[in-house]
């Protein structure tokens, strides 16, 4: 064979075989959008600075609830990046798709970052929305997704439940208050995004809660004039977790890419970029960088508090827990 044929054909060979190849697929939620859009293509340039093929990412948004419910149903997610553990849990109990142990494979539980519930409230602060107590006042209307199948709306239950706690009330006065709070709820979304939009393009409700990174894609998807950050005293800290599944990447062949996509999340880089995007670095270092974006919340640790998220799950959220009866009663 003539070397400029061989050549040819070796060429055309290596473009096929990266063409060819399946991309890696991260089912996310909704709120994640714009942290993606910034970590893809970092991470695409070191996978290629370390003199691997160029990496095709795609990326799935939606509730997270719903997320995992597509992946146990066969959407081939490479990973899985939800803003809560139930939903990753999901995956090994429903569908065997990941060991048990899977938090243990990466640090910090395998969550890269954390955030905090906040009030989104509307400019001025006209009802004067400051802390949790304010979200159930008489004429205050509260938008909040579904805890059922939205990890914010879960996060967001347990941040109020827990502010009870925090200020010496007990389980059943918790219980109290939440059921109180979801009674000021006039829609309720299946998501974060949904809620966003009915809140923002909408105009229903006096206040949102959401995480803090949130606030970010409304003022640059509605501008920042509207809306104002209200940080409650307490908050469950959201640690939203990662993790490679494991049928799909050996199905695949891509648990290499996927595993080094996870592990670049805790690089000095992708810590930068989740800051940007309001996200709490675990570096802390980088955290102390950006500390001006992050104002002090007392961060309740939701496991210490309210016991593992298999409990929390079964106690709470499953069909018949404590938030169907809560709704239930209003």
């Amino acid at each position: 064979m003539k070397p400029l044929l061989a050549a040819s054909l070796t060429a055309l060979l290596t473009l096929s075989q990266s063409l060819s190849a399946a991309p890696l697929l991260n089912v996310s939620y909704d709120v994640m959008r714009d942290f993606y859009k910034d970590y893809n293509p970092a991470f695409q340039k070191h996978w290629q600075e370390l003199g691997n093929k160029p990496a095709q990412i795609q990326m799935s948004h939606g509730a997270s609830s719903k997320q995992a419910r597509s992946v146990i149903d066969g959407l081939p997610a490479d990973v899985i990046t939800m803003n809560m553990a139930t939903d990753i849990n999901a995956l090994h109990q429903y569908g065997q798709l990941i060991p048990q142990d899977w938090a243990s494979r990466l640090p910090n539980n395998s969550a890269p970052f954390s955030s905090a519930t906040v009030l989104i409230v509307r400019k001025g602060n006209p009802k004067n929305i400051q802390d949790w107590p304010d979200l159930v006042r008489e004429g205050v209307e509260v938008i909040v997704p579904n805890p059922k199948t939205s990890g914010n709306g879960r996060y967001s239950y347990l941040s109020a439940w827990a502010y009870v706690l925090q200020n010496g009330g007990n389980e059943q006065d918790a219980r109290e208050f939440v059921g109180q709070l979801f009674a000021h709820v006039p829609v309720m979304d299946t998501g974060g995004r949904g809620a966003t939009s009915t809140f923002m393009q909408n105009g229903i409700g006096d206040a949102l809660l959401t995480f803090e990174n949130e606030a970010v894609m409304i003022a640059r998807e509605f501008g920042a004039g509207g809306f104002e950050v209200v940080y409650p005293s307490v908050s469950a800290e959201a640690e939203p977790p990662v993790t490679l599944v494991d049928k799909v990447v050996e199905r695949k062949g891509s648990r290499e890419l996927a595993q080094a996509y996870l592990d670049y999340l805790w690089s000095d880089e992708a810590q930068r970029i989740a800051a940007h995007n309001y996200l709490r670095p675990r570096n802390a270092d980088i955290l102390a960088e950006f500390a001006e974006r992050f104002p002090a919340v007392q961060f309740i640790p939701v496991e210490a508090t309210f016991g593992s998220w298999a409990e929390i799950q079964q106690t709470h959220f499953n069909d018949g827990g404590v938030f169907d009866q809560i709704y239930t009663d209003r």
